[in-house]
């Protein structure tokens, strides 16, 4: 160490004589030649790359919520609801933010970031009084800002200023594209993929605005063009005014104009609302895709997913089969590779509910296993979600499913599972295929895994995972799902609070299983917890009332985990408003609740249950010979006795 010190302090030239003096034999490597310095090219870089590569190092946090929820205790949703509700409260709170800023432009006119960031300036407020010019026009336009680039042309025409054919024509697009209506900002992601679920519930129909801006710009555009062709068809087709769209599509066939081949893709996607028929939509589907072919315009993926969208929609499997497995070779053999969007509509073509079994999916995993999906379709997010649900209703394979999760997991696939409603349903399949499938202690490594923060089950999953655990004889994971069920507010339906007490009144603990030593006194703690919330729900007028048969599991719980108090508390609601529970406990109900009665020594808590029975028409010989044999009965509960079931009873 102290050598290596010592040399650094020498200079260059004496290093060799100082280490020869030294009486150590080292010499100085000779100088290597100047070999020529190689600059790589330069990498275009995005403004996260390097926030990815840190990202990439991180595997998923299963413990933690999703990020666009606050890392807090309390403010962790814990229900499909409270999920929705979380992400739109944060996004209101991000609108109340920007109509702060504008509503008080002037405390916000400074820029501290340089170069300065527009996103955090106020917006140019354009008024009738406005002095504007065709520079703002297009400024607007490229910025998407369409209530005021629609403002701005009307004062420009008002004011007889003239506009360039080019610039209406970019009016026209952004017109077009949005059919005049203002969008939501794209920030806004949880209230733009709650409406579009909104509107996927609803029946599409015709939206396009007839006589609108659009048509007025397309007739204010002399001569025609291809481009203002191209957008009106483009705009109509979007919003279903199909005829109209065909129409002008045959019209620019009549005049020669030369089209392109998203304008041909767009009509493709409303065959179906122009035809009836399976026949007549692939002879028409066949029709453009023949003027295509004459005008020299080269098909893309859009092409390929627009025909196979047509023939998803024949009702005819047949015809609908045989046309996509005519289609998919020939756009193959002109270079067009199937996006996932592609593989979405083969498994809503191939794999029908009434249809005949497919193992399509089976190929189509060969095919694309292992591999990273980038965007390319609006529908390539419908492909996982959709898998899962073939794997689960159409198939039931096990194998598959794990096949297909696998592949959301490989690389960046998990961007294109789709909006946390498309995620919700893959898992909701998911995990339903699981507890179909596994072993108990499998599929509760899922479910600990997925539950709560990515997947919250749905009422009638926890059903069907409460069926699972009932048939494998895993009675002990119930007390826990119940919990599960408090947290996700399940709690309001009853057929899932009867399934519970069922599952544990049916399944009597085994005596040689530890895991279910304490099952008792666990069942009692749901009995009492349930009777509690539902009594809170009663006098919250909330949806759940207590039944019969619910009091009467209840009350068998609580008897069987040694809380005989609380029994009798339970007992006594019963007797009390029996007119006006609907149904009443079963005899076994009661029996037992005897049984703990003799042992307790409460002989007035037997006989009320047996005066119950009475009055409810039931077999009471059974409940009377436990109470005569089971106690010493002193005059008044011997005279008691006699009163419910008669002398000749007790002769006996």
């Amino acid at each position: 160490m102290y050598l290596s010190r010592q040399l650094r302090l020498l200079p260059r030239a004496n290093i060799a004589c100082s280490l020869s003096s030294s009486g150590a034999h080292y010499t100085t490597a000779a100088p290597a030649e100047d070999a020529p310095i190689e600059i790589p090219n330069r990498i275009e870089r995005s403004p996260t790359d390097l926030l990815q590569a840190l990202a990439s190092t991180v595997a998923r946090d299963y413990t933690a919520p999703h990020y666009k929820y606050h890392d807090d205790p309390f403010l962790i949703p814990m229900s499909n609801a409270a999920k929705r509700t979380y992400a739109m409260s944060k996004e209101s709170g991000r609108k109340a933010a920007k109509w702060i800023k504008e509503e008080h432009r002037e405390l916000f006119m400074h820029q501290e970031a340089q170069p300065a960031i527009e996103k955090f300036a106020p917006s140019m407020v354009y008024t009738e009084d406005s002095v504007v010019d065709e520079t703002s026009l297009a400024q607007l336009i490229s910025q998407g800002e369409l209530k005021d680039a629609v403002l701005v042309y009307n004062l420009l025409e008002q004011k007889g200023n003239p506009i360039s054919p080019e610039l209406k024509q970019s009016l026209l697009e952004l017109v077009c594209f949005h059919n005049n209506q203002e969008p939501i900002p794209e920030e806004y992601i949880e209230e733009r993929w709650f409406l579009q679920n909104n509107k996927r519930r609803e029946r599409s129909g015709k939206t396009w605005k007839d006589g609108d801006l659009a048509e007025k710009l397309y007739s204010e555009i002399e001569p025609k063009t291809p481009q203002s062709y191209a957008s009106l068809i483009r705009g109509m087709a979007k919003y279903l005014q199909c005829e109209r769209a065909y129409a002008l599509l045959q019209e620019a066939g009549e005049k020669q104009v030369q089209l392109d081949t998203n304008t041909f893709n767009s009509v493709i996607e409303i065959v179906s609302f122009l035809k009836d028929t399976a026949e007549q939509r692939w002879q028409l589907c066949k029709d453009l895709l023949n003027e295509m072919s004459q005008q020299k315009l080269r098909p893309n993926l859009g092409t390929l997913n627009a025909v196979l969208q047509c023939i998803s929609t024949f009702g005819n499997f047949k015809v609908a089969r045989a046309a996509a497995l005519q289609a998919l070779p020939e756009f193959k053999q002109l270079g067009v590779n199937p996006s996932l969007g592609s593989y979405y509509y083969l498994l809503i073509i191939f794999c029908r509910e009434r249809g005949p079994v497919s193992h399509v999916i089976v190929d189509i995993l060969n095919d694309i296993s292992g591999k990273e999906f980038q965007i390319q379709h609006p529908k390539d997010t419908y492909f996982f979600a959709t898998a899962m649900d073939v794997c689960r209703n159409h198939l039931h394979d096990k194998s598959l499913a794990k096949k297909v999760d696998e592949l959301l997991h490989t690389g960046k696939n998990y961007d294109l599972v789709g909006d946390s409603f498309k995620e919700s349903i893959y898992y909701r399949n998911y995990l339903a295929l699981l507890c179909q499938t596994e072993s108990t202690e499998d599929f509760m490594l899922s479910y600990d895994l997925l539950v709560p923060n990515i997947y919250i089950p749905e009422p009638g999953i926890m059903e069907e995972i409460l069926r699972a655990i009932e048939i494998n004889g895993a009675v002990e994971y119930v007390p826990r799902l119940w919990s599960d069920m408090v947290v996700f507010d399940h709690t309001h339906r009853e057929s899932l609070l009867l399934y519970v007490l069922r599952i544990l009144v049916d399944n009597k603990p085994n005596p040689d299983s530890p895991a279910q030593a304490q099952l008792p006194e666990q069942g009692a703690k749901v009995a009492l917890d349930m009777f509690e919330r539902v009594e809170e729900a009663i006098k919250r007028l909330r949806k759940v009332s207590f039944t019969g048969q619910m009091l009467g599991d209840i009350l068998t719980l609580l008897v069987r985990g040694g809380s005989y108090e609380k029994a009798t508390e339970v007992f006594a609601h019963i007797d009390k408003n029996q007119h006006r529970i609907p149904g009443t406990p079963s005899l076994n109900a009661l029996i037992e609740f005897v049984d703990a009665s003799v042992q307790e020594k409460s002989p007035s808590q037997a006989l009320f249950a047996l005066q119950y029975a009475v009055e409810n028409n039931f077999d009471s010989r059974e409940l009377a010979k436990r109470i005569h044999e089971g106690f010493t009965l002193n005059e008044t509960h011997l005279s008691k006795l006699k009163s419910l079931v008669g002398e000749s009873f007790l002769d006996k």
